[in-house]
């Protein structure tokens, strides 16, 4: 006999293992994000290096979702197990949302970097400047990353709800996909010695 991971249709590896990177970074990018709001603004220092965190995170993602769009784009995701149509709409949707969401956080991001006039690091390493400081761009481009971050939160809280219905109430493995690949082991059959009478 064999369990419902072994006969489901998952993921590639690589596709897992994107998808979890990605997913760790981002709840840190989220979190360090709210956190660094409550820095005091002077001494400058302690929040300058909070933000500059902040902004290597995000430009960190972007390469990585580059890289996850391509592969899923090579690879196609396995299908969805069988749920109603809108479900299914709503899910392939709701992906499209955050996948949107992170490609413009992390390049709006980093463009309102650029238009601060202040110089933009990646883990320290300042990188090239291209533009002079445009404050009502810069403006723009925090109006925009405000808004889409919150649209992202909205997108992962309804991909978590989402998930947790189809593992706890259908239970249609749709969950065991993205996980690790475990092969439950067929039990052995046991031959007792015969006992001598």
């Amino acid at each position: 006999m064999s369990s419902r991971s072994d006969t489901l249709e998952r993921y590639t590896r690589t596709a897992i293992a994107m998808h979890w990177l990605i997913a760790v970074v981002v709840i840190a990018e989220i979190a360090w994000g709210w956190w660094m709001q409550e820095i005091p603004k002077q001494p400058p220092g302690q929040r300058a290096d909070a933000f500059n965190f902040h902004k290597s995170l995000g430009l960190m993602i972007l390469p990585l979702m580059i890289a996850r769009l391509s592969w899923r784009l090579a690879h196609p995701p396995p299908p969805l197990p069988p749920m109603p149509a809108w479900n299914g709409w709503l899910a392939h949707a709701n992906h499209g949302v955050m996948y949107v969401a992170l490609f413009v956080l992390s390049i709006g991001g980093y463009l309102g970097s650029a238009w601060s006039g202040f110089p933009v690091k990646f883990f320290g390493l300042v990188l090239p400047s291209w533009t002079a400081a445009a404050p009502a761009l810069k403006d723009l481009a925090s109006s925009v990353h405000l808004a889409t971050s919150w649209l992202l939160l909205v997108a992962l809280a309804l991909h978590v709800a989402g998930t947790a219905k189809h593992a706890l109430v259908d239970r249609n493995g749709l969950l065991l996909r993205m996980l690790p690949s475990r092969r439950a082991r067929e039990p052995q059959a046991t031959h007792e010695p015969p006992v001598a009478t």
